[in-house]
Order: C-alpha cells, then sequence, then structure tokens
C-alpha cells in the first residue's frame, strides 16, 4: 500500500509529501491560485512518464545497450467540458540515433514497459486510450 500527505497550505495551494519528498501544488493565477506549484493533472503525465521511464532504462541496461540520452514527452488530450480529464495520453519516447541502440532492443523494453510492467499506464488504459511511439534524433 502506498499513502501520502497533502497538506492546504491556503488560497489553492497544497504541499504534498511524497516518499518524505515534498510537492507544491498549487492553480494558475487565472483560477484563482498564484502558481507556486505544478498543477494535479500533469502531474499525473509525469508519473507515466517516470513509471515507464524507469522501466526502459532498467530493461535497457539489462540488455547491455548504450544509452546516453533517453526523453519522454508525454501529452494529455483535455475535455472540453468539466469533468476536464484526459481523453487520451501519448507517450513519445525519444533516443539518440548516434547512440548506437539496437532498434528491435529500444522497442522491446517500451513494449514491454508498456504491456507488462508500468503500473500506471496499466490503470490509466483502465480509463482512456494511451498510445506510444520511439523517436530517434
Amino acid at each position: 500500500m502506498h499513502e501520502i500527505s497533502c497538506a492546504w497550505k491556503g488560497e489553492l495551494a497544497f504541499t504534498a509529501e511524497v516518499n518524505g519528498h515534498q510537492i507544491l501544488l498549487d492553480a494558475d493565477e487565472a483560477f484563482g491560485g498564484k502558481d507556486e506549484g505544478a498543477r494535479p493533472k500533469p502531474l499525473i503525465l509525469a508519473s507515466l512518464a517516470g513509471c515507464s521511464g524507469m522501466d526502459v532504462v532498467s530493461i535497457l541496461k539489462k540488455m547491455r545497450e548504450p544509452v546516453s540520452w533517453f526523453n519522454m514527452r508525454v501529452r494529455g488530450e483535455l475535455a472540453e467540458e468539466h469533468p476536464k480529464m484526459y481523453t487520451a495520453i501519448k507517450i513519445i519516447y525519444e533516443f539518440k540515433a548516434t547512440d548506437g541502440l539496437k532498434d528491435e532492443n529500444v522497442r522491446k523494453a517500451v513494449d514491454l514497459s508498456q504491456e507488462r510492467y508500468c503500473g500506471v499506464s496499466a490503470l490509466l488504459k483502465k480509463a482512456i486510450p494511451v498510445d506510444y511511439e520511439i523517436a530517434y534524433l
């Protein structure tokens, strides 16, 4: 079981304590916040990227692939009406083409993360489509 603590700091700001680390959450000034912290919904995207990224790096390391640079961009499509939830998510896994990575191993690592290991992705896929692609820069 996981548990976090989330304390109200006034106005629309909260501080979440997660694994002993503080995360400040706040709303945009246009909605009554002071823009002093992250918004809750984009943190869902960050959680997805972190979960899957850790899987991918771990799997590629076991495959002895020479990863020197890796980035993910995650896009969440928002509903126009309330509740403004994500209606679809897309992850773009970015690697350097000059690293000498074997494409089949990169694809296997990403597929394993998305189809077997990433619990955040598995949870989100129960509600909305989560698509992904691999890009070499």
